[in-house]
């Protein structure tokens, strides 16, 4: 992996500047950490690099420590910037006198499984020296195969990390409780659930991991039996997302009455911080069950509150989507491009991809040219759906200038859409522009969108060494789906 250079070091002592200056002395921890903070949390675009903010910083004559650069890549994360993340990582790994601890190790294995995938985040954990290799590094291990669904890996690594016996491994249990949830494993499950009991090992945490499984497996016996012991139990505190995942259950068996109650029990328990994170996952809930007067009562109370934000958007119109009340979501963008503080292009990118699969490609194509020309560049998100709208209207010119636009960047979590992709190199190779096809092809292999072995496929098709193949069966079945 590439690991930005930069040519200046970091000191561990805060507030001494390399001139020694009186001036950089008397910065608070707090008013430097803020002032870098701001400058890289301006960069709103989470395809800009923050390197050259950075590098601005210390131009200046300030340097900070390893402890504020830590809180900034926190910070990044919980935006979900991971990729951002990552570059101040590998800013901070390149300073020549800077070594990572086993916890920020931990720190970079996670961001590189979410920003580069789970192979890049293998061969860098084969790369750590044995002497930082512990519970910590295991422990991020484990997290980046159950983000991924890897169960033997996970499995595997689990068993290095009970070897810890002196140490709390009980969030690695419930990471293993929610793998074998999400795979359908529950006979795996519930003898992990005896173990643990066995170990006198568990938390609140591990209860939601067990309510969570039967809801994905629609046990609704025992979902009800887990809920009325967890209720009982003063050990288990019953949040408000306890309620709205039962409420999910019963929505999945089209119970909706008791769906309804339970996502009202859940509205009660949402108070103080948590009320914004609660309601906008509720209001959602009520999308999914079809009540519309419900999600803009919901919105209501949204709006109410003090300092909105932009998730609070993206939910509601995510939620009047799916509810097929495009009118309402128009009504919704245009009140949020009105007065939004800071710029999320995820919020442009959900009208782009209704309209495209609505057919209605112009709508499509003249909310992406609005932002454009008001100086706000959309990512690779809004111009692949841009490139499905095209692709089904059989457009295929278009397409193909999308996708390319699509594929430039790396926008962790994301990949081009298959279905599109294929059908554009397929155009070009019988067109015969097998320059834009294999350049296409070469970013996708730079930015992690397609594994290696179907790149060397699909080059191998579009130099016709493989005349009798389709290029859509040269994919692995994970990248299809």
């Amino acid at each position: 992996m590439m690991l930005i250079r930069s040519r200046y070091k970091l000191v561990k002592n805060f507030g001494i500047s390399v001139s020694g200056s009186l001036a950089i002395c008397m910065h608070s921890t707090t008013s430097v950490l803020e002032s870098l903070e701001n400058r890289v949390l301006k960069v709103w675009d989470p395809m800009i690099p923050v390197v050259p903010v950075l590098d601005q910083w210390v131009e200046e004559g300030r340097e900070v420590t390893e402890f504020q650069f830590r809180d900034l890549v926190r910070r990044l994360s919980q935006f979900r910037r991971f990729k951002q993340a990552l570059q101040v990582m590998e800013w901070m790994c390149n300073e020549r006198n800077h070594d990572l601890s086993p916890g920020g190790i931990a720190i970079q294995i996670g961001l590189i499984s979410k920003v580069h995938g789970l192979e890049q985040a293998d061969r860098y954990f084969r790369s750590i020296p044995d002497a930082k290799i512990g519970f910590k590094t295991y422990a991020a291990l484990l997290r980046c195969y159950v983000e991924h669904k890897s169960l033997e890996k996970a499995e595997a690594v689990m068993k290095k990390i009970k070897e810890f016996h002196d140490l709390d491994i009980t969030e690695c249990y419930n990471l293993m409780l929610k793998l074998y949830g999400q795979m359908g494993k529950y006979e795996k499950l519930d003898r992990l659930v005896r173990e643990m009991k066995e170990k006198d090992i568990s938390n609140a945490r591990t209860y939601m991991f067990q309510l969570n499984a039967y809801v994905a497996a629609a046990d609704i016996e025992g979902m009800e039996k887990l809920l009325m012991q967890m209720e009982a139990d003063p050990v288990a505190t019953v949040y408000w997302h306890t309620y709205s995942s039962a409420a999910n259950a019963y929505r999945k068996v089209h119970n909706i009455e008791k769906a309804m109650a339970m996502l009202k029990k859940s509205e009660h328990l949402a108070k103080g911080k948590t009320m914004r994170d609660a309601y906008e996952s509720i209001l959602t809930m009520y999308a999914h069950i079809g009540n519309k007067d419900e999600v803009y009562r919901l919105w209501n109370v949204l709006k109410s509150l003090k300092n909105s934000r932009n998730s609070s958007y993206l939910f509601m119109l995510s939620s009047l989507v799916k509810l097929g009340d495009i009118e309402g979501a128009e009504k919704i963008l245009e009140e949020w491009e009105s007065q939004y503080r800071n710029f999320d292009s995820r919020i442009p990118t959900i009208m782009i991809s209704a309209y495209c699969k609505l057919g209605q490609v112009d709508k499509a194509e003249a909310c992406l040219k609005r932002h454009l020309d008001g100086g706000k560049p959309l990512d690779e998100r809004s111009w692949d759906r841009l490139a499905c709208g095209y692709r089904a209207d059989n457009d295929m010119e278009k397409a193909v200038q999308a996708i390319k636009k699509a594929v430039s960047a790396n926008l962790a979590g994301t990949k081009p859409d298959l279905f599109t992709l294929v059908p554009c190199v397929k155009y070009l190779k019988e067109k015969g522009d097998l320059d834009l096809a294999l350049e296409i092809l070469k970013s996708c292999i730079e930015q992690d969108h397609i594994s290696v072995t179907s790149y060397d496929g699909l080059v191998s098709y579009v130099h016709n060494e493989t005349p009798h193949t389709e290029p859509l069966d040269l994919f692995s079945l994970d990248e299809e789906n």
